[in-house]
């Protein structure tokens, strides 16, 4: 649960759902709640997400209000999702059970009505199997209709109780009163048949839909499985198996060759080798060693090592990941919105068409115009279920989401996954993103000669970048950390951004950064200097000024190697007729080189963080989508104003809670696959709307009888019930071809 400004959003399951409209019911009755600012359903994932304001209603009375129109909701936040799982898979082996039973019922209903129409006493016989098939095994759908009416809402179980309802009163008036008919001149038909058929059609349609659905988060379940059941705890009585659960941050753990890592911590004994592709997406096993990280599901290939529990709980990054996955495969893409209005209209007008075809075939449906009229006005209500057009977008998501997830690539926002196909700019920083992120000192210069006390000088200098949150600045003081005897406190410290650092030391002030801190303080550098600096700018070195307030006393040479795979990456793009485009702090030269490098033509330096989101702004200006890609605090801001932004996972807290897009590992390859991803999602979005749409463009007139007139053809309603089942397995089942999708 999140908090903000008096604004709590809670993430809720929900029971008993059936179709999309259903979702739009439960919605609509959750947002029309006094203190609720907003609630999305989802019908995929069978989840509420509703902000609300505490001070003036409680989640119970949420429950309340979706109880009163036939659903529920689980109110427990930690374990919701296994409860949820556990009542649809008792749901589902009951409707399995009741499907089989009607299926048993029905089957002499059929051959009855379809062969055996003129033995004796035939229309009672269909109607004695007919009504527990309705009544008994098919309650359900006429209960949750009256649930509905109540409140004025209708949904899937409307259209097949109204169907089915009225197609079996109008056989049992024809079983009962046939001379009325008779006196007419006409033979009074019955559909038992039909009723019976389309419930249990329909029923086999869920079955295939919820199995279908539960086969889109696989993702999730293969994460949730990458934990194990108990641990390894060593105390002082010795090795100690206990449940997963009950790991305590500072716990010491031991976990030998094969087995699943259970929380994240650091190595304080051993070494092996960690297979972290299923969080990463990385192929090959990482070495572990004394002080290195390890992190919850990922396997333990050679050796053995203890490690010190850092994360526990819903604090490691798997669960965190887990969180992401689900968050997003519950968030809704902007498409959504408009077939979640376009579903929560359509029964009533479906009911509205069905009326207007009675109607129609009675005042020109010539002979039999009646009963004609009440089987094509049955067979509309049948066709007409928006199930598939409920399942289009969210089932499309899930499996996009949970391909991303299995790639190492985190959405968490399924407007990102909508929105990434059409990015035709990608900004990329260069220190973390096209580089490794791990500079190293490779020389530092003294001015000078030996005229300074250059032992001094270290403790300064290392006393500034110290508290700089320059990733550089971690470089220069590992570099000089063995050389300092004691540690020096520095007075006044200032960090200007963008430019560098300044403190004062024994009434003297110092500076450590760019060129730019230089022309602020007014420090000229000598033609030697100057020639330095450019043939270690030409090397793709970026240069670190030291000065006081007279002269410049050192500088720093620092050089961050380029990631294996950021130049085949940055070709991929252009491949795809992608700009590119790379932004960074460093300096002109050495921005140069290293977009040399990596084959990028257009690239800005001595960028100021804000300027990166002023860049970012003007490439939106031109009409371009933009995809900001970036790892440290300083490109936050330019990630919270692209239209798609993506965070390398090894970077900054900051970085990855602004993204969108979180990549887990830090190969720049994956840029190009999620954009690719996006396209394959919305591909998939797009024909599932289009097969939902026609279905119904189609099914709706030819239900209808607007053949009749032309070659006498009625839709039969069995067979709209058999087409409505397949609709939405068809929607569920195309959303699945994703998971085989290649991403390059």
């Amino acid at each position: 649960m999140k908090t903000s400004h008096n604004l709590e959003t809670i993430s809720l399951p929900v029971l008993g759902m059936t179709c999309a409209a259903c979702a739009s019911s439960v919605e609509s009755m959750i947002g029309s709640q006094s203190g609720v600012e907003k609630a999305e359903v989802n019908y995929a994932t069978q989840t509420v997400k509703v902000q609300y304001h505490p001070n003036e209603i409680q989640p119970n009375a949420f429950q309340k209000a979706v109880q009163s129109i036939g659903y529920d909701l689980i109110m427990d936040t930690e374990s919701g999702r296994e409860k949820q799982e556990e009542v649809q898979g008792k749901n589902y082996v009951a409707l399995k059970k009741r499907m089989v039973a009607s299926g048993i019922l029905t089957v002499p209903v059929v051959l009855i009505g379809m062969f055996f129409m003129d033995i004796p006493y035939a229309n009672y016989y269909m109607l004695a199997l007919t009504t527990p098939v309705l009544f008994f095994f098919g309650r359900n759908f006429f209960i949750n209709a009256f649930k509905q009416a109540r409140h004025g809402k209708a949904n899937m179980d409307t259209l097949v109780a109204l169907s089915t309802g009225i197609a079996y009163l109008f056989s049992i008036f024809n079983t009962l009163y046939p001379e009325f008919w008779h006196k007419r001149g006409l033979h009074p038909h019955v559909y038992f048949e039909a009723a019976a058929v389309v419930i249990v059609f329909i029923m086999l349609g869920k079955l295939l839909e919820e199995r279908a659905k539960s086969n889109t988060s696989s993702a999730i379940k293969k994460l949730i499985g990458l934990q194990p059941k108990t641990v390894l705890v060593i105390t002082e009585n010795g090795e100690k198996e206990i449940p997963l659960a009950d790991i305590s941050i500072g716990d010491r753990i031991l976990v030998r060759s094969g087995e699943k890592i259970p929380v994240d911590g650091e190595v304080y004994e051993g070494s092996s080798y960690v297979d972290e592709s299923m969080i990463s997406g990385e192929p090959v096993a990482v070495p572990k060693n004394k002080s290195d990280k390890v992190f919850a599901g990922t396997i333990n290939q050679k050796g053995s090592f203890r490690f010190m529990a850092q994360k526990v709980g819903g604090e490691t990054m798997l669960a965190q990941i887990i969180k992401m996955v689900q968050d997003a495969q519950g968030s809704k893409a902007p498409v959504q919105k408009l077939v979640d209005k376009i579903a929560g209209i359509f029964v009533p007008i479906v009911i509205g068409i069905s009326l207007l075809t009675l109607l129609l075939w009675v005042l020109v449906g010539g002979e039999n115009a009646f009963t004609q009229g009440m089987l094509a006005m049955v067979t509309v209500l049948v066709i007409a279920c928006p199930c598939a057009l409920g399942l289009a977008t969210p089932t499309a998501i899930m499996v996009g989401v949970g391909k991303g997830a299995e790639n190492g690539i985190l959405i968490k926002d399924a407007e990102a996954l909508e929105l990434g196909y059409k990015v035709n700019a990608v900004i990329l920083d260069k220190t973390g993103t096209l580089t490794k992120g791990k500079p190293e000192v490779s020389e530092m210069i003294w001015q000078n000669g030996s005229s300074f006390d250059k032992q001094k000088l270290n403790s300064i200098l290392y006393a500034l970048e110290r508290q700089s949150e320059h990733p550089l600045a971690d470089a220069i003081v590992n570099h000089l950390k063995p050389t300092i005897a004691s540690e020096i406190k520095v007075a006044g410290f200032e960090s200007l951004t963008g430019k560098g650092v300044s403190a004062s030391f024994e009434g003297q002030k110092y500076w450590a950064g760019s060129h730019k801190i230089l022309n602020d303080v007014g420090i000229k550098i000598n033609d030697e200097l100057k020639h330095t600096v450019e043939s270690l700018q030409l090397q793709a070195k970026t240069v670190i000024y030291f000065a006081d307030e007279k002269q410049v006393l050192a500088i720093v040479a620092i050089t961050d190697q380029i990631k294996e795979g950021s130049a085949d990456a940055v070709t991929e793009l252009l491949k795809r007729n992608i700009d590119v485009y790379m932004l960074t702090g460093d300096n002109h030269q050495t921005a140069s080189a290293v977009a040399k490098q990596v084959g990028i033509i257009n690239f800005r330096a001595d960028v100021l963080p804000s300027d990166k989101a002023e860049f970012v702004k003007e490439l939106q200006s031109q009409g371009k989508i933009v995809a900001m890609v970036g790892d440290g605090i300083n490109d936050s801001h330019a990630l919270a104003q692209a239209d798609v932004s993506i965070a390398m996972g090894k970077g900054s807290d900051i970085a990855i809670d602004v993204a969108k897009i979180t990549l887990v590992s830090s190969d720049l390859m994956k840029v190009p696959k999620a954009l690719r991803l996006s396209k394959l999602t919305v591909r998939t979005i797009r024909q599932n709307l289009f097969w939902a749409f026609i279905y119904n463009l189609i099914g709706i007139p030819v239900a209808a009888g607007i053949l009749y007139p032309i070659n006498g053809f009625l839709l039969n309603p069995m067979i709209a019930g058999a087409a409505m089942a397949l609709s939405s397995v068809s929607v569920v089942s195309n959303s699945l071809r994703l998971k085989f999708s290649k991403l390059i």
